[in-house]
């Protein structure tokens, strides 16, 4: 799926924020003890800052999408008014696109400057306005390739030049093998944003599936779940089913998963790191790929 961006005037009217939650102790005058993490897709622009000494996050910002602008003209405007967004000095930055235009393939397999050659056997791409990306996967031996939006990925070099630009499903596979224990059967994942399912399947901390999967109603996202437990083996009445992302206890999707799944439960954030205090006004299985981002290498 290609995305026609244009440019974003700073006049425009900046995100709205949907969280915004801020640990007391973050410095604004010493980022080099920080990280910062952005998220961009369908489900808005996110933002996290982990403080690095503690590994521990100490921010969280959620803000919806401004119809009509490019993700691109959305980071300028609201950097515009920000008080860290765009700053130098961070200890590191990482952006994770959201989008289906990826494909994953064996380390071994991968010849850096095939790229587009990779990715359009999955995805027609828009060479005006994309660039096609890749990142490494060593602890896996896979590599992510991926297309963004171009004008977004022209910000983010321009803006933060050391920055690593990721696919969301790379902090979605650092986090669950992460999660993931060794010598554990065959488990699949969840993750839910607006009109998309990300399915992973992770046994022994492998990787056997991972695919983005749109849809339009709970019937659609149940039947996509039912089809990959099904090609993989896995028994809805048995199995264990775990999900994160942007969805309600009481939603009709989590209301539909638990009817046709006995054993469907919510994911819990990434181990082994620490959350202020503020972040507990939201779910744990939210801003799971946000987290995670702090996992890739």
């Amino acid at each position: 799926m290609s995305v026609t961006a244009s440019a974003s005037p700073l006049s425009a009217a900046p995100p709205v924020a949907q969280h915004f939650l801020r640990d007391e102790t973050l410095d604004p005058e010493n980022l080099a003890a920080y990280n910062l993490y952005l998220t961009a897709g369908p489900a808005g622009l996110r933002l996290g800052v982990a403080d690095v000494r503690r590994n521990k996050f100490v921010a969280l910002e959620d803000y919806a999408l401004t119809p009509a602008t490019s993700l691109a003209g959305q980071f300028r405007t609201l950097a515009a008014q920000h008080d860290l967004l765009g700053l130098p000095g961070w200890n590191s930055v990482r952006l994770a696109v959201q989008n289906r235009s990826f494909t994953l393939l064996p380390a071994p397999l991968f010849r850096e400057g095939d790229e587009a050659a990779y990715l359009r056997l999955h995805h027609r791409g828009d060479a005006d306005h994309e660039t096609v990306l890749h990142y490494r996967h060593s602890s896996l031996d896979t590599v992510s390739i991926f297309a963004a939006e171009k004008t977004l990925f022209d910000w983010f070099r321009a803006t933060y030049p050391t920055g690593r630009l990721v696919h969301q499903t790379s902090a979605l596979l650092a986090g669950l093998t992460h999660q993931s224990e060794a010598a554990t059967p065959r488990r699949l994942y969840l993750s839910i944003g607006p009109q998309e399912l990300t399915l992973v399947a992770v046994r022994d901390k492998r990787v056997e599936f991972c695919n983005v999967f749109a849809f339009t109603s709970a019937e659609d996202l149940i039947y996509y779940t039912i089809l990959v437990m099904q090609e993989l083996q896995l028994n809805p009445d048995q199995d264990p089913v775990v999900v994160w992302g942007d969805l309600m206890h009481d939603s009709e999707l989590f209301t539909i998963l638990r009817k046709y799944i006995r054993h469907v439960r919510f994911g819990n954030r990434p181990f082994d790191l620490a959350y202020s205090y503020k972040l507990n006004d939201v779910f744990e299985y939210r801003y799971f790929e946000l987290y995670a981002l702090h996992l890739c290498e």
